[in-house]
């Protein structure tokens, strides 16, 4: 229901309160008309518009403040409205759950200080799409390979294989601690070697957080539109080249999520 609906539903006699609304913001595209699909809807259905200064434009939807951005669906909704406007255009993601109180505050709070930031930025990530490329091992693999290499771990290995747990604490300690060192090193030199391999076809790169003993490279790419057909092409090459060992995941594209700062 919109503010004037509730309104007019209070002033009806209802004794309802109309519930405090604000502008949920997704996104700062470049102003103009035709920029958002007319369908596009965000968080709770809402229609989504923009609200423009100068040559940028916030594009926002207004949503009821009782329940603040945070469900599993408002994530999502808020990743189809930027996946969305991508197919247009250009946009700079927003951080998810930023909400303000008007339109107003939109310009004054958001747009108007920034303007020149964002329209640096928006020339910057123009004719670009963000991938993200997940690594990692078949972890069987990897681990006999560490035990083939390393004389100490295998014979640790060896021993402790039919001692009872409690009769070879130290020595399985200090087996699962070579093992990890073993891991690390392995991981830093492969994802290096990936790094290698994909750098050349991408405009720029972010590494994000990854865990887990079969975790190799979790990295954003920043990919120009014109390169998108054969950075594709060479990542199918190097799954190939290194399936026996890895499993390489790209996923995209999609809006530059992890190369617009503090937005």
């Amino acid at each position: 229901m919109t503010s004037a609906a509730m309104a007019a539903a209070d002033e009806s006699g209802t004794g309802e309160h109309p519930a405090e609304t604000g502008y949920y913001v997704y996104g700062v595209v470049r102003a103009g008309a035709g920029r958002v699909p007319a369908d596009l809807v965000g968080v709770g259905g809402a229609q989504v518009r923009t609200v423009e200064h100068g040559a940028i434009a916030a594009v926002v939807a207004e949503v009821v403040l009782d329940r603040p951005p945070g469900r599993r669906q408002d994530l999502v909704a808020h990743s189809e409205v930027l996946d969305g406007l991508t197919a247009t255009g250009v946009v700079v993601p927003v951080q998810f759950g930023s909400v303000l109180p008007s339109s107003e505050s939109v310009v004054v709070d958001l747009l108007a200080p920034s303007a020149d930031y964002f329209a640096a930025l928006l020339d910057e990530l123009e004719g670009r799409a963000q991938y993200n490329l997940r690594a990692t091992y078949h972890e069987s693999v990897v681990l006999a390979e560490v035990v083939e290499e390393n004389a100490d771990i295998a014979e640790l290995r060896e021993r402790t294989r039919a001692v009872p747990e409690e009769s070879a604490y130290a020595e399985r300690v200090r087996l699962g601690e070579l093992v990890a060192q073993a891991m690390d090193d392995k991981r830093a030199w492969d994802a290096e070697a990936l790094l290698e391999a994909v750098l050349p076809w991408v405009a720029g790169h972010a590494l994000r957080t990854g865990g887990g003993l079969d975790h190799v490279l979790d990295v954003a790419l920043l990919v120009d539109d014109d390169r998108r057909s054969d950075f594709e092409e060479a990542l199918e090459a190097l799954a190939e080249s290194v399936h026996q060992r890895i499993r390489l995941r790209l996923v995209g594209p999609m809006a530059p999520y992890d190369f617009v700062g503090d937005s």
